[in-house]
């Protein structure tokens, strides 16, 4: 009767380390492939996210911030498949901290800098060179990305100084730890104007346009995206070149994004 319980004991722990390693690979292959994105792709990325879940029945995950604070993220370990940052500067921090596969990055999407205000505000503004932001502002403070980190507040802050008004409102300042926490405080009310991307604008019925910056005036707003280099899913791949693909075209330019048919930064 002993013999048989040890008998039985052991098959029994062998039929679960056997249907252990039989899943095991199937759930390193069902594991979703995690993307880190600029806050201001939210809409956008989600929409996309939905629709691979829907083709594929496989999963993306995305964490959304700044594009300054995700490299940070990365570069600390976090366990990311994808990249798309804001701009070029924090996808060529990880590229040259080899923390990226180089040949897959690319310059993704393009974007436009905008003045907004909230949906019943009645300032109107003309941006070029010289004009009296300080005057539109009132008592208030202008929104926007933190200027020395998040890419919207980086373009922000070359284009006042390009336009001749930096130094006007530098100390009239709301900053914020992203793109999309600055377009809130003008959608709430607690900032009158916010420097935000076109596509945030275009996001959020709260507030509406009342000036475009100058092309010319910062630099190129640029989206490169990358594979990770230390990520093993190997779903990644497939989502990576989802996101780039003809099927995701039309998601990013209804949400007012440029698609740059440009070739790999590497």
């Amino acid at each position: 009767m002993l013999i048989n319980r040890r008998r039985w004991l052991q098959s029994l722990t062998a039929g679960v380390m056997l249907a252990a390693a039989v899943l095991a690979p199937a759930r390193a292959e069902d594991k979703p492939v995690l993307v880190f994105a600029a806050a201001s792709l939210k809409n956008a990325v989600d929409e996309l996210a939905a629709a691979y879940t829907k083709e594929t029945g496989k999963t993306i995950q995305v964490s959304y911030a700044a594009s300054s604070a995700l490299a940070k993220q990365i570069e600390g370990g976090a366990p990311a498949d994808i990249f798309i940052s804001a701009d070029l500067k924090w996808m060529a921090y990880l590229s040259g901290k080899g923390l990226t596969k180089k040949e897959t990055e690319r310059p993704l999407l393009g974007n436009e800098l905008v003045l907004v205000a909230s949906k019943d505000s009645t300032v109107t503004a003309t941006i070029e060179k010289g004009f009296d932001l300080a005057a539109l502002l009132g008592d208030g403070r202008l929104a926007m990305g933190e200027v020395s980190s998040v890419p919207a507040g980086v373009y922000g802050k070359a284009s006042l100084t390009s336009l001749g008004v930096w130094d006007s409102v530098k100390d009239r300042l709301a900053q914020a730890e992203n793109v999309r926490a600055a377009l809130a405080l003008v959608s709430r009310g607690e900032a009158p104007l916010g420097i935000v991307y076109a596509t945030d604008a275009r996001a959020d019925p709260g507030v509406k346009v009342v000036g475009t910056f100058p092309a010319d005036s910062h630099d190129p707003i640029v989206y490169p995206i990358a594979l990770l280099d230390a990520s093993t899913n190997p779903d990644a791949a497939a989502v990576l070149a989802f996101l780039e693909s003809a099927t995701a075209r039309p998601v990013y330019e209804g949400q007012g994004f440029t698609v740059l048919d440009a070739p790999k930064t590497n």
